[in-house]
């Protein structure tokens, strides 16, 4: 179930990797984010600010993994960043621990998620990622769910905060 959506543009890689670190920052434990787009539209640019928002330290250089499929960091929750690229069946997902991991208390991030749409669980948010100019991306938040439903509110007063700092057009 649906519980809302929003579409925001950021115009740099600086604002997405800072709308990954504000949402990171809102983030419960057992918590499933599914990123879809096309390669090249900012998913593993906002995976490297979700992993500062959930306080990966800084010295850890947070890449798509996509030949190692999932990387793990220790931050205020433990962190997943699984890269679905190259998985060719649902197997190879069993192999990797990936159902372990969204039934988990960490974070799973999960690049190219629509290769997982039907395992995803019915409580996650989804990004889809969009390329609209050579650094500006629109990305549709979605929060499925009863009990996140409060995530993309959050996200609102941040974009609000943004907007009021600097003076420009509505990016959402």
């Amino acid at each position: 179930m649906i519980c809302k959506q929003i579409q925001i543009i950021t115009e740099s890689l600086e604002e997405t990797r800072a709308l990954g670190r504000k949402i990171g920052s809102l983030l419960e434990a057992g918590t499933v984010v599914a990123l879809t787009g096309d390669l090249g539209s900012g998913k593993t640019v906002f995976v490297q600010g979700l992993a500062r928002g959930l306080d990966v330290p800084n010295d850890y250089y947070i890449t798509s993994p996509t030949y190692t499929l999932v990387n793990e960091y220790s931050g205020r929750y433990t962190f997943f960043h699984a890269d679905l690229y190259r998985i060719e069946n649902l197997v190879d997902l069993e192999d990797i621990g990936l159902y372990e991991m969204i039934d988990g208390d960490g974070v799973v991030a999960v690049e190219w998620a629509d290769k997982l749409q039907k395992d995803l669980p019915l409580e996650c948010i989804a990004l889809h990622f969009e390329i609209s100019g050579d650094e500006s991306r629109k990305i549709i938040i979605t929060e499925y769910g009863h009990e996140r439903c409060d995530l993309i509110e959050k996200i609102e007063n941040y974009m609000r905060e943004v907007l009021i700092n600097h003076e420009g057009t509505k990016k959402y």
